[in-house]
């Protein structure tokens, strides 16, 4: 298994430790109800399918004021289950108020009886990103596995989700690393599919 080079895990720490301090003086609450509002817009302009976001963690931001938001207009929404590693990511349906189950990490996940779909549109985690759609996550792959795994079977969006100042000059990026279509933070929303960079 290939380490991720140096760069990258201080690039990682680095953001990391940016979205801490800004999550502590950025309302948090404003934050998720602009993401609710401009992420809503996306998806209304976009009309996927399916909705995909994620349970936030520690200091993410919130996406729960946005998957209720996308719910109450009838959007298919879903969040993701953590497998073993190497693997990707799956989805199950869930909307507000359905069953939860705690899954790794503690992230909770949909029940297992809920039905297994594959997104049109993913609002991702990460730990930092460029204008050119290059993100770096957690480390364990899971996302870049599953934009590629859903990329090969069918075009789909991948919104980033963070904080303004977890965005790095250039990311170093190898071949399976995927890029994002758009960078949604506090401030704005940035069109990556626009930057001549790759």
């Amino acid at each position: 298994m290939q380490k991720t080079p140096l760069s990258k895990q201080v690039l990682r720490s680095e953001a990391l430790a940016r979205r801490r301090a800004a999550s502590a003086v950025i309302d948090s609450e404003a934050f998720a109800a602009h993401l609710a509002v401009t992420g809503a817009a996306i998806v209304a302009e976009m009309q996927p399918g399916i909705v995909s976001a994620y349970f936030s963690l520690r200091d993410e931001a919130s996406t729960m004021p946005l998957i209720e938001t996308l719910a109450e207009r009838g959007v298919l929404t879903a969040l993701p289950i953590t497998g073993a590693r190497g693997t990707p990511l799956v989805f199950r349906l869930w909307r507000p108020g359905d069953a939860l189950v705690s899954g790794k990490m503690g992230i909770s996940e949909p029940a297992p009886a809920a039905a297994e779909v594959a997104p049109d549109l993913l609002f991702v985690p990460l730990a930092a990103f460029d204008r050119s759609g290059h993100r770096i996550g957690y480390g364990a792959g899971f996302y870049d596995r599953t934009l590629a795994s859903l990329r090969a079977r069918k075009k789909i969006v991948a919104v980033g989700v963070a904080y303004a100042s977890q965005e790095t000059g250039k990311i170093p990026h190898e071949e399976h690393d995927q890029r994002l279509d758009f960078v949604l933070t506090e401030k704005e929303l940035i069109d990556c599919r626009v930057s001549d960079s790759a």
